[in-house]
This record gives C-alpha cells, structure tokens and sequence, in this order.
C-alpha cells in the first residue's frame, strides 16, 4: 500500500526565514558587544575622558604586573577549586544516600535543590546576617561558651573561604540532580552481577558506579569550575571585595570596579577578555583530561 503521506522537500528560502531572525538577535546582542569589548581592550578609553588611543596589547602586559590583579587572580582560583571540590564531594555523596524510592527521599531531594532556585543574591544577603559578628552563628557559639568566636566576614584570613562555602553550599543541589540522574541511568543488572561476583557496597561503587558517573563528573567539574571564576554577586553583597584592600576580590568583581567603578574601560575590557580565555581554555583542557576516564555502555 502506497503511503500517500509525504514529506513536502525542505525549502532552503524556509530555513533561512526562520534562522534570520535568531541569528540576527544573536549577532546584536552577543556576538557586537564581544568585538567591541574586544576592540576597547587594545585601547585607553576611559569614561572620563573624551579622547581614545589604540595601545595594542599594553592592557594584557599590564595585567601580570598589577599586584592587585594577581591577588584577585589568586583569590578566583581558590574560590574555584572550593567550588569544585566541595559541592561535587557533597553532592555525590547526598545523591548516593537518596538514589532510593520513596516519599520521603522524594522531599529531601526537593529540599537540597531549594537554594539552587533562590536568588545568589538573597541568599548572599542570608548568609551575611547569619555570619556578622554579632549574628546568629556567632551568638550560637557564644551561648555554647565560645568566649571570641570567629569573624566569619572581617578577618581578612577566614572571610574569602566564608564566601567559597556559601557558594559551595548553593551549588550543593545541582549536583545532587545531576549525580542522581547519573546514578539512575546506570543499569540494575551490572550492580547485581558484581553483587553476585561478592562485592560489597565499597567495592561496588568503585568498579561500577564511579568509572559510569564519569560523564556526569566531567560535567560538574567544568560547570562548577565556570561558576567559581564567574563569582560576583556573593563578593559584592557579603564583603565588597573586603575586609581590607582586595582580600575577597574575585576576577568579575575586579571586572566591574576597574571598567564600570573606575570607568577605565579599556583596562576593564582587557581584565574581561583575559578572564574569557582564561575560563575558555582551562575548560577545554579539563574536558579533554575528564573524558579519557569515561566508559561508554
């Protein structure tokens, strides 16, 4: 029986119509700003002043002798290994106790994603309440008998790793999804027959599960380590790049206070551009590292 059913031939003129439209939003608000972001970072231009000169790559050799860039250098990457390592190790751990059916495992995985949801802002603000000096963390510790608790926020020692938890600590329910949906994916008969071989839950785990969560590894590590150079919001609400002159600055809020703050674009437009490539190439590597541990079913 003939299928009178066909498939009119794709219409080039068709395809083109509705791209158009995509790409050329895409090209204005995308991929403009880029070039002149780009372009502004070979030059001086600056807020306050009226004239522009191009001074090629200047503002990128300017960079790695700015002592207050490589501290804010040094502050990013930390932040990123904290936000690499803290929320992954969580969140593996949690989606392992909550890979069972029920109710009540439902709710709990409900409950860990409620901060991923919430404005970085808002819980910023949250935690910034709680770790004042005269908070509620600290008046818990007080009450507990501890004569001088910590300055969480303002000892120049403790308050950057106080930053790196409370955005580790949002990052925790991502994860916890990711590495759930990892964990259900992985076939019941392979658990079984190594259970069947004699392996226990250890054992199990690490010849089974954790060789087939390696592309759910790959990709939480590189959006996390995304995430922890992009940092801005928790900085700018809890500490203002403080206590004292760039201990918690992170390469984004440096972005804003050099270009926006202080209206040296072009010195801003270079710090940006760095920060890309930065971001772009450690990605690429880590990816590439990452997937030669993958095992494909």
């Amino acid at each position: 029986m003939q299928n009178k059913y066909r498939l009119a031939p794709r219409n080039p003129l068709h395809v083109l119509l509705f791209a158009v439209p995509g790409a050329v939003l895409y090209a204005v608000f995308v991929l403009w700003p880029l070039l002149l972001a780009l372009w502004s970072s070979f030059t001086d231009e600056d807020a306050y002043r009226l004239t522009t000169s191009f001074v090629g790559f200047d503002n990128y050799g300017r960079l790695f002798t700015d002592p207050a860039y490589l501290q804010t250098l040094r502050n990013t990457v930390i932040l990123a290994l904290i936000c690499i390592v803290v929320p992954n190790a969580l969140g593996l751990g949690i989606a392992v106790l909550l890979d069972r059916a029920g109710w009540a495992f439902n709710v709990m995985r409900a409950v860990f994603f409620i901060p991923v949801i919430l404005s970085s802002v808002v819980v910023a603000v949250i935690w910034q309440q709680m770790l004042k000096d005269d908070g509620l963390i600290n008046a818990s510790l007080r009450a507990f008998g501890v004569a001088d608790p910590p300055g969480w926020l303002s000892d120049p020692s403790l308050a950057l790793y106080s930053v790196g938890w409370i955005t580790a600590w949002q990052a925790v329910g991502t994860c916890v999804v990711l590495y759930l949906a990892g964990l259900q994916s992985i076939p019941k008969e392979l658990l079984e027959a190594a259970s069947i071989d004699g392996a226990g839950p250890v054992r199990r785990f690490r010849a089974v599960t954790w060789p087939l969560l390696a592309p759910s590894v790959t990709i939480m590590t590189v959006l996390s380590m995304i995430g922890g150079f992009k940092i801005y919001d928790q900085v700018k609400v809890m500490t203002n790049g403080g206590p004292g002159v760039g201990t918690t600055s992170t390469l984004a809020f440096d972005v804003v206070r050099t270009g926006i703050d202080a209206g040296a674009v072009g010195y801003g437009a270079a710090k940006a551009a760095a920060m890309f490539f930065m971001i772009a190439a450690i990605s690429l590597l880590a990816i590439r590292v990452m997937r030669r541990r993958e095992v494909d079913l």
